[in-house]
């Protein structure tokens, strides 16, 4: 059974299995301890019954009062863990948090070469709002998907109307 919980200071070493997948944005302590402390409620442990941590979600609230919003920062599930079903567990919790707060929608960035990640992101009803033009720096740099879900205050689902050109991250709000 799988249980969900609050992460921790102490999951900071203990999460490496997760952070192993070249996919994964990895970062610096200071980022973790950042959204520790303003967005706690957004960031979830899935843990196993033997304590192992199977994956992790981080996100934070943000936008304007016309665009206020979830967004997903990381969500990542270790690979003896993954098609289990933690990735759709740990998303619909920030979901739920998101709609506590009275969001319009939920958004994230994928790597357009993670078709995986899109297709599993597709399958829980999000879909690609625009295209951000080097988003992941890198050799060669690589470009974003922003995908969206429109949460229940979006009655018109306005929020996630697809954008027609590409946008550049400069351009993003």
């Amino acid at each position: 059974m799988t249980t969900l919980r609050p992460f921790n200071c102490d999951d900071l070493f203990k999460f490496n299995n997760v952070n192993l997948d070249t996919l994964t944005e990895t970062y610096a302590i200071p980022f973790y301890m950042q959204y520790l402390a303003h967005w706690p409620e957004y960031f979830q442990v899935a843990e196993s019954p033997t304590g192992e941590i199977m994956g992790y979600i981080m996100g934070k609230s943000e936008g304007q009062p016309d665009s206020w919003h979830g967004h997903v920062t990381a969500l990542s599930v270790a690979p003896e863990f993954r098609r289990l079903g933690v990735a759709g567990v740990l998303m619909n919790w920030l979901e739920e948090i998101s709609e506590k707060k009275d969001a319009w929608f939920v958004d994230l960035y994928v790597r357009v070469s993670n078709t995986v990640a899109i297709s599993m992101y597709k399958s829980l009803g999000y879909t690609v709002y625009r295209t951000v033009l080097e988003y992941y720096s890198g050799d060669p740099d690589e470009d974003a998907y922003d995908m969206r879900k429109a949460l229940k205050r979006d009655v018109e689902k306005k929020s996630i109307i697809p954008l027609e050109h590409p946008v550049r991250l400069d351009d993003c709000d």
